[in-house]
């Protein structure tokens, strides 16, 4: 095995003549033992979408499941910081001249893979909607995750020529919709949800995650304060008659472990509490 540049990432191309059948089985064999997909959305960015998929990720390892997390938010990939894994790259295999299999990255024990791991941290990747969404999808297939209980997809915020192609392309078992309580951000979580409930994508969600819901002092854990506003997301739920599956209080270590790459469901902080049963739930749903 050897590393690879981020230059060298091609889209896949279409296969050709007798051997299409042999490489879109090669493509597609890096999920073949994956149980449940789950894709992290957000109507817009700033919610916390990344902190609530990498965090979700280590709490479901932690009851023991086998977990993997795709990065799918091309343009900006924070997964390796949040895990504190930048410093690292993925290794590749070449099957043929056109088809390469990436080795994840392990920590916290997950699987992680981004395309953040080969890109320069001030690199922008200006790709458009097609080639984003094809390097994608040549991410999600040809990394070698093994058997896995479930891989979680951080999608880009908003909706899109990703999300269009991973819905259609991938066997998404159903979605979480991630939003804070902000009338700005309800509002597009709104087309968010109407996105997985459009007639040709018709995809499950299974609830909504307020993010920063409230803020609690870490050194007064039982004090609430309603700094984004109250009862945003609860509107939305009773609309469209979904469950909140966790309410995450804004907590200052949340943020100063998310820089160091250390994920709050490892500590008994009130926001690690609250990711633990997040994972409970998401499990009651799906074992």
């Amino acid at each position: 095995m050897k590393k690879i540049d981020y230059a060298t990432i091609r889209p896949v191309q279409p296969p050709k003549g007798d051997k299409k059948d042999e490489q879109e089985t090669v493509q597609i064999d890096g999920m073949k033992g994956v149980k449940n997909i789950i894709a992290i959305a957000s109507g817009k960015g700033g919610v916390g979408k990344s902190t609530v998929a990498v965090n979700l990720a280590v709490a479901l390892a932690l009851e023991g499941y086998r977990v993997g997390l795709a990065d799918a938010d091309i343009y900006g990939p924070s997964v390796p910081i949040l895990t504190g894994t930048q410093d690292r790259q993925p290794k590749v295999d070449m099957i043929d001249e056109n088809v390469q299999v990436f080795e994840p990255i392990e920590k916290f024990g997950v699987k992680w893979i981004s395309i953040g791991y080969f890109a320069k941290p001030e690199q922008a990747l200006i790709w458009r909607g097609p080639l984003a969404s094809s390097a994608l999808k040549q991410l999600l297939r040809q990394t070698k995750w093994g058997e896995l209980d479930f891989l979680l997809i951080d999608l880009p915020p908003g909706t899109g020529d990703i999300h269009l192609s991973l819905m259609q392309d991938i066997p998404l078992s159903g979605g979480i919709v991630v939003t804070t309580p902000q009338q700005v951000s309800v509002s597009d979580v709104e087309k968010c949800l109407n996105m997985f409930f459009h007639p040709d994508l018709n995809k499950r969600v299974f609830g909504l995650v307020e993010n920063m819901a409230w803020f609690t002092p870490e050194e007064l854990p039982d004090n609430k304060y309603f700094i984004f506003g109250e009862g945003g997301a609860q509107v939305l739920a009773e609309k469209y008659g979904l469950p909140i599956l966790a309410q995450i209080p804004l907590v200052q270590g949340v943020c100063k472990r998310g820089d160091s790459g250390i994920p709050v469901a490892n500590d008994q902080s009130a926001a690690g509490k609250a990711f633990m049963d997040l994972a409970e739930k998401i499990i009651s749903l799906l074992i």
